[in-house]
């Protein structure tokens, strides 16, 4: 593999200009053909496999023209103080606010509060219901207006009104300035980090053009594939952090070459055939650790997974041919100032800090391996305590009007309200349905923790019918959850006596199922990737220890991570510093995002580490010496890339959505616990305590493995001829032939 690294690597130096016009071009084809396309069709967050989404489409089916997918809106109206909502000027206002609502485009219809008996027991709040033909995103601005219009007329008339619901959410950006601010952190860490303005702006031109077109292609497929904009949040995080980081190990290595004495078309050549062997592997791990995300079963959680694994694929292949080209538009510009004095590369220092603190660490070993162990271990004490769920609307800032909406139905009308649950009755094969449904609604009303249970609404058949329960807690808490189990393990008994069945469904029980169904699916995931990345690993390093150790290092650096996230995010702590003001349960897909993710970029840290610690070791350094050659040439970058990933994920922190902003918390601190505990502490000392042990390999087992020669062995042994001492003038036009 090094050697065809370094025939492209050459190639694409040698061929600058078509090579960057190519990439030009198919980043302007892709991106017209993403303008043109038609956008993609919303398929909402269906989980196949759950009793939730099966009643759910037994709903739709039973129920046809009704649209459960629909936008609604819920309009909570609120008495000033010491008056009802029942008063006789209060309700007048209501009643004209609705009247205005029901006539508004795009409404099915409008259920007044007092006509549906939504008033609460204390007569201070009631609510009206507002469904529309369309779902949220097909509403128009004029329908949006109407609502709008008709809530700031009862506001102007005294009464309180929020409105909560999805017809007038909004849709989350990404990260917004923060990430902007978080790229601009990576260009100061590139800037330090190379000491020249062209090295530091090339790894992310190339990132930048990498996700466009990652992004571009994601729209342009949309349509047909089914992938939203939402698809392309994770697709985009990855795609410019991982694109910023191979460049950066291409970049690194080039300049490093060129210290040595080499022409440029050579240095990119070694450059691509060495680091480019490593960010192959690195980038193979990464799609490794997001294609398996299709084993969870979750059309959502692929289609993510898949366009990040795309994203993830185009920054490889830019790093191998379109770094090397723009390194031969400019071979010496991303020298720093010291290289292109003709002297020593600070890369390639015998004493900078790398050496100094991989010396540390073999005098040491012991201590630094207990203290980061115990560290990480203190970090990972509240994952003890996941509790998973999917944030409502009780998690939105209380600015928002259905953060406002959510707490005064709370308070009218009890924690429970937000969250009821749905029964779907089958009573298909009854002779008497009405009294089946009868009898269930009964006992489900007699369930401990349900306060009230709504009429039946039955089919135009009259075979299915359909009542919401009310629990007594709110739909995050833990005591809703047993609930469900509770209501689920007496259905055998009801459906017995009736001959009718029927199952639980709602946005809360749906939650529920969903974070049970990822709790089953985390720890066959989690096998299979780790498993497919061991065998990867086995095969670069030849070495049994070396994986084994990649993985376990793996595994306490995401519990940490995770048990960072439940502790801001679950526990409150430190939780207004990022901006959340409401604490809960954990987002169900957060574990299968963290090990995912988590578990590829923790790979390219041990990749572009350990490589070169193998690279020395081979070219024949004892155990001891590979680590700290290993240190010297890598650990600057590493924290580099490790600094500018940190920089990238925390832009995200900024997101106004919850879910995005802890996906952007937990992978920031997993890349910080990944790369400066287990990478920079953990691995040196263990493969110091280990010595010529770290890479033992069976006999059998070496003669079985595939050779691939990341350390570029092959690319050592050939005779390369390295230039005769030239003037600046003439190096220059040596760059060109």
């Amino acid at each position: 593999m090094a050697t065809f690294l370094y025939r492209l690597g050459r190639l694409a130096f040698r061929q600058r200009w078509y090579v960057t016009v190519l990439w030009l071009a198919i980043l302007a084809s892709v991106g017209l053909s993403a303008v043109q396309a038609p956008a993609a069709p919303d398929e909402g967050a269906g989980m196949p496999g759950i009793e939730a989404q099966k009643a759910f489409d037994l709903m739709e089916q039973r129920f046809p023209g009704a649209r459960a997918d629909g936008a609604s809106a819920q309009i909570v109206f609120v008495a000033p103080d010491g008056q009802k909502i029942t008063a006789a000027e209060n309700r007048s206002v209501i009643d004209t606010a609705v009247g205005d609502m029901a006539h508004g485009p795009q409404v099915a219809g409008a259920v007044d509060p007092f006509t549906a008996k939504a008033v609460s027991e204390d007569g201070s709040t009631a609510y009206a219901t507002v469904t529309y033909k369309v779902k949220a995103d097909d509403l128009t601005d004029a329908g949006k207006k109407t609502l709008e219009a008709a809530v700031q007329q009862a506001r102007d008339a005294g009464l309180t009104v929020e409105i909560g619901g999805n017809a007038l959410a909004t849709q989350p950006a990404a990260g917004g300035s923060a990430e902007a601010i978080g790229v601009a952190i990576a260009a100061v860490v590139l800037l330090i980090t190379f000491g020249s303005l062209a090295a530091a702006g090339l790894p992310l031109l190339t990132a930048i053009i990498g996700v466009g077109i990652s992004i571009a292609s994601i729209m342009a497929l949309g349509s047909a594939l089914g992938l939203s904009m939402t698809t392309s949040t994770l697709a985009s995080m990855l795609g410019l952090a991982v694109g910023i980081d191979y460049a950066v190990f291409v970049i690194s290595r080039y300049r490093e070459e060129r210290g040595r004495g080499h022409a440029p078309q050579e240095a990119a050549g070694l450059a691509v055939g060495t680091a480019g062997s490593a960010v192959v592997l690195a980038g193979l791990t990464v799609v490794i650790a997001l294609a398996g995300l299709t084993v969870v079963g979750v059309p959502m959680l692929t289609k993510m997974g898949l366009a990040a694994a795309g994203a993830v694929a185009v920054a490889v292949v830019i790093a191998l041919t379109l770094v090397p080209a723009l390194l031969g538009v400019f071979p010496h510009a991303v020298m720093s100032r010291a290289a292109r004095k003709r002297r020593r590369s600070a890369e390639a220092g015998e004493h900078n800090r790398g050496t100094r603190w991989a010396r540390f660490v073999l005098r040491r070993p012991v201590p630094v391996l207990l203290v980061s162990v115990v560290g990480l271990g203190a970090l990972a004490i509240p994952a003890t305590d996941l509790q998973m769920g999917m944030p409502g609307d009780e998690a939105k800032p209380t600015s928002t009007t259905e953060r406002r909406a959510y707490d005064a139905l709370a308070e009218g009308f009890g924690p429970g309200f937000n969250g009821p649950l749905t029964i779907v009755v089958d009573a298909q094969h009854t002779d008497t349905p009405k009294a089946a449904v009868k009898t269930i609604a009964e006992r489900v009303g007699a369930t401990e923790g349900v306060v009230s249970v709504s009429p039946a609404r039955f089919n135009a058949a009259g075979d299915t019918a359909v009542f919401s329960a009310v629990p007594a807690t709110a739909p995050s808490a833990e005591k809703t959850k047993d609930l469900v189990h509770l209501i689920r393990t007496e259905r055998p008994a009801a459906e017995s006596a009736t001959g009718a069945t029927f199952e639980v469904t709602g946005t809360t029980a749906m939650n529920i199922d969903i974070a049970q169904k990822m709790q089953d699916a985390l720890i066959p995931y989690l096998a299979i990737v780790v498993g497919l990345a061991f065998v990867l690993l086995l095969v670069v390093f030849r070495s049994v220890l070396v994986p084994l150790k990649a993985a376990l290092g793996f595994l306490l650096s995401v519990l940490a991570a995770l048990g960072s996230v439940i502790a801001v995010f679950q526990w409150g702590w430190g939780a207004g510093l990022l901006g959340v003001e409401q604490t809960g349960p954990i987002m169900s897909l957060m574990p299968i995002f963290l090990v995912g993710i988590v578990f590829g970029l923790a790979m390219d840290y041990e990749v572009f580490l350990v490589a070169r610690m193998r690279e020395a070791y081979v070219h024949g350094d004892r155990p001891g010496q590979a680590i700290v050659t290993g240190f010297r040439y890598s650990a600057r970058v590493v924290v580099a890339a490790a600094l500018i990933m940190m920089a990238v994920f925390s832009g995200f922190i900024g997101a106004g959505e919850s879910m995005i902003k802890m996906i952007g918390f937990g992978l920031a601190v997993a890349v910080l616990l990944d790369a400066f505990v287990v990478r920079m502490a953990i691995v040196p000392a263990v493969l110091a305590l280990l010595g010529e042990r770290a890479w033992w390999l069976p006999r059998r087992l070496d003669k079985l493995l595939p050779h691939v020669d990341v350390e570029g062995e092959a690319l050592s042994r050939r005779p390369i001829a390295l230039p005769a001492p030239t003037a600046v003038g003439s190096e220059r036009e040596e760059a060109r032939i």
